[in-house]
């Protein structure tokens, strides 16, 4: 018979890393001269360096003055901020806010276009470096992600703090970029402990830290509880996630529905079973840009067609490098008066075809007013399928299913 004693056994150890203010950051590691100004990110795409005029010769993009850059107090257009410094946010400034609107509370930040290329760039980077230490990730998206620690080297340690430490100082290493993780049972309570110490910071939540440290927040620090039902908990007097959790389960399903309201139990007692998953399927993919100014179906077709062929092709391109195809093509418009309005149809094939996606999406945009001034449009392809599967690769028809036909709408001229 062994006399070994059998180890302790292991507990949940869930990360959320967070990058900080990563567009952001990443445009100081262009222009290290802007470090500890209110910079903010937005209002279009980066084609042509728009300060590379001012660059003294012989110099690089660190030597351009600081004075050479453009102002928000001088931003005309309909353009949000994708993200914002900390001394920017400081005033208020937020990302999806409107450019005008922060121009009125920050006027003197700066202002630079967004370059989504070279923040894949980086993505890619810090994601490997994760992947080689912790294999079990989810990618959340361009600039965040969540880390199953528990049965990784280290990941127990300090209650995960010591493996996320590891992790910060692998990440600034190779890229200059600093991050914020959060460490707890759960992905729940790992993604409000990123939040805790940013930037660069390091939160590790036990279990019995909940009353501590989770139940003097407000509601609206819960992912997935947004504004709407955040006023409405208000009215009811629950304010913060502590006075939510000493509600009864029932009258939290009598007030906000069966699924939602054993939701906001389940959370407010810091539950949540959900794993780390380490692949998912895109359900769809799309391409949008808001106009600088509102454009008409008529007066501004040209215009309009140039921009709505350059989305179907940068759409394409994506789904080719991303290796997908699909049959659902859909437009998306938004009025001047900020009403949205969808359509999509199904095609007998998968593509991935530029020329396909914008004929489709074409019959689509029959379907709908263009009555009225356009400041949004986009285009989007679903039913996704990796190109070259069984199902990419079925005949045509094979299970196909075209939209159901709608009344072509009357309008003068379609772009």
């Amino acid at each position: 018979m062994s006399s070994q004693t059998p180890s302790a056994p292991k507990i949940r150890r869930i990360a959320h890393l967070d990058m900080d203010a990563f567009y952001a950051s990443v445009e100081l590691l262009r222009y290290p001269q802007l470090k500890g100004k209110a910079v903010v990110i937005g209002g279009g795409r980066r084609r042509v360096d728009e300060a590379i005029r001012n660059l003294p010769e012989g110099g690089t993009l660190a030597d351009i003055p600081v004075e050479a850059f453009p102002l928000l107090k001088d931003y005309t257009g309909r353009g949000v901020i994708t993200t914002a410094t900390y001394p920017a946010r400081q005033f208020g400034v937020g990302s999806a806010m409107g450019l005008m609107k922060a121009a009125k509370l920050c006027p003197q930040a700066i202002i630079l276009p967004v370059d989504f290329d070279e923040y894949r760039r980086y993505s890619r980077t810090f994601k490997k470096i994760i992947l080689e230490v912790a294999p079990l990730m989810e990618d959340r998206g361009v600039d965040e992600v969540y880390i199953d620690f528990t049965d990784v080297p280290g990941g127990q340690r300090e209650g995960g703090r010591s493996l996320a430490r590891l992790l910060q100082k692998a990440i600034f290493d190779a890229t200059g970029l600093t991050c914020s993780i959060g460490v707890a049972p759960n992905k729940l309570i790992a993604k409000m402990a990123s939040e805790f110490n940013k930037p660069n910071g390091i939160s590790v939540v036990y279990e019995d830290d909940l009353e501590k440290l989770i139940w003097p927040l407000p509601c609206r620090k819960v992912n997935g509880i947004g504004p709407k039902a955040d006023e409405k908990l208000k009215r009811f007097g629950i304010e913060t996630v502590g006075q939510l959790a000493a509600r009864d389960r029932d009258w939290l399903v009598a007030n906000f529905g069966k699924a939602t309201g054993a939701w906001m139990h389940e959370v407010s007692w810091g539950r949540d079973s959900r794993p780390v998953v380490t692949e998912s399927e895109p359900v769809s993919m799309s391409r949008e840009t808001t106009f600088d100014r509102d454009l008409h179906a008529v007066r501004d077709r040209a215009e309009l067609g140039a921009i709505f062929t350059q989305l179907c092709e940068q759409l394409a391109a994506d789904l080719q490098r991303k290796g997908y195809v699909g049959k659902t093509i859909g437009i998306k418009l938004r009025y001047d008066d900020f009403r949205i309005a969808t359509r999509d149809q199904t095609i007998d094939r998968f593509t991935d075809d530029a020329k396909t996606i914008r004929q489709t999406g074409g019959l689509c945009l029959k379907r709908v007013p263009l009555e009225r001034p356009l400041r949004l449009l986009g285009v989007r392809v679903g039913a996704l399928a990796k190109a070259g599967s069984p199902e990419a690769l079925a005949p045509a028809g094979s299970g196909a299913h075209r939209a159901a036909a709608e009344p072509v709408a009357t309008t003068a001229s379609l772009f």
